[in-house]
């Protein structure tokens, strides 16, 4: 299967439909996705990228059946991850001498995955690599989201490959971003933003405004996964210019875990107190262990604050509730506030322990945490009814 995206200019990727977690179990990819590699045909022939390494095989017998193998004259490897390099063995078993253009970093990457010494050719930002009447130019784009990135612009027809930025999960015969539901679109987009690339916010706004600076029409960005943006394509460039200025939206989610239905109690009350408050935030509920970790982030993103609750078990917290902190801290976000909730029987130490753990990854704690001894009762329960009007007026 092919796509033209501009007259010698086709998609030659992996539409995956079956993939439903990626970076080994780390993401949820609930729409499949797709591995995108590009076929730029002038004087000269670029491959740009290849696919996951279990779909080598298929691959390399797809793109023979495109073009004669020997008459690739570069390869271009944006990242050194599996999922964009995985059939590099495969293919230059056939063409072993071709040259591989990559960053310095990516010719590490490289080598470390596959251990092979190919004809690495290492460029830096503004580099040209001549096709005839168009060239390919290199822009690094490290910690986006290696420190082996980079994108790659074709003169002429104005694309600019992208990488892994602008990217999203999604598996679909309809290529391009206006045949697709726009709503599932955005919702993949964002999350691929929220799990992905929040950490390197500073870095998305700095390359962004440095390619903007260099005035090139853009007709078309083609990203690693998920559709390409033909339509209106700088539109996604905007939102990443939003996500990454530490992005919020009116929402107040509340994410918790329980054991015998205490904490559960707790939440929701919170969560009325909160509307008592203020009618026009959205508020969310997120059971942490019945729900998909990387949605309940996507949601953290989007929100200005949480609240987040576990009971006491073993002088700690709940496994869910420990995972979902694990991975927001080093998602590192900003400007959101929180506060901390928990039921107890014995000890009580969940709520200082999740106060002092949301504090350390970079939200601002504005109240003391609501303890309930025991299952909440009517009193208990009207503490948190309390509890969340209290936080809401200060969000």
């Amino acid at each position: 299967m092919k796509f033209e995206i501009a007259p010698n200019v086709h998609w030659v990727g992996k539409i995956d439909w079956e993939l439903r977690k990626f970076h080994g179990e780390e993401y949820s990819t609930h729409r499949g996705s797709s591995y995108n590699a590009y076929l730029v045909r002038d004087d000269k022939t670029a491959l740009i990228d290849t696919v996951w390494r279990p779909f080598a095989e298929e691959f390399v017998a797809n793109l023979a059946g495109e073009i004669d193998l020997h008459k690739i004259d570069y390869i271009i490897a944006h990242h050194a991850e599996m999922d964009h390099s995985g059939a590099l063995p495969e293919l230059m078993r056939h063409i072993p001498d071709k040259p591989i253009y990559c960053t310095a970093n990516g010719v590490k990457s490289l080598k470390g995955h596959y251990h092979a010494d190919w004809n690495f050719q290492v460029v830096k930002t503004g580099d040209k690599l001549s096709l005839g009447g168009k060239d390919l130019v290199f822009v690094e784009a490290m910690m986006l989201h290696w420190p082996d990135s980079m994108m790659t612009y074709l003169t002429g027809d104005a694309i600019l490959f992208s990488n892994d930025a602008f990217g999203q999960h999604i598996a679909s015969e309809n290529m391009f971003n206006d045949l697709v539901v726009q709503s599932e679109l955005f919702e993949e987009a964002t999350k691929y933003y929220a799990n992905i690339l929040t950490p390197f916010s500073p870095l998305v706004t700095k390359k962004i405004n440095e390619v903007v600076a260099l005035n090139l029409p853009v007709n078309a960005i083609c990203p690693s996964h998920g559709v390409i943006w033909r339509d209106n394509p700088m539109q996604i460039a905007q939102k990443y210019l939003q996500w990454a200025a530490d992005y919020q939206e009116n929402q107040i989610t509340v994410i918790y875990d329980t054991m015998w239905d205490g904490t559960r109690m707790l939440a929701e009350n919170i969560a009325k107190g909160i509307r008592q408050q203020d009618e026009r935030v959205t508020v969310k509920l997120c059971n942490i262990a019945r729900s998909d970790i990387n949605d309940v982030v996507t949601e953290v993103f989007k929100s200005k604050a949480i609240l987040l609750g576990s009971p006491t078990i073993n002088k700690g917290i709940l496994n869910a509730v420990s995972a979902l902190l694990e991975m927001i801290t080093g998602l590192r976000f900003k400007n959101k506030k929180a506060a901390a909730f928990g039921c107890y029987g014995w000890s009580g130490e969940s709520v200082n322990i999740l106060g002092d753990h949301l504090s350390r990854a970079g939200f601002e704690v504005v109240q003391e945490g609501l303890k309930a001894l025991w299952q909440p009762n009517g009193d208990a329960l009207a503490q948190a009814v309390a509890f969340g009007r209290d936080f809401a007026g200060k969000v």
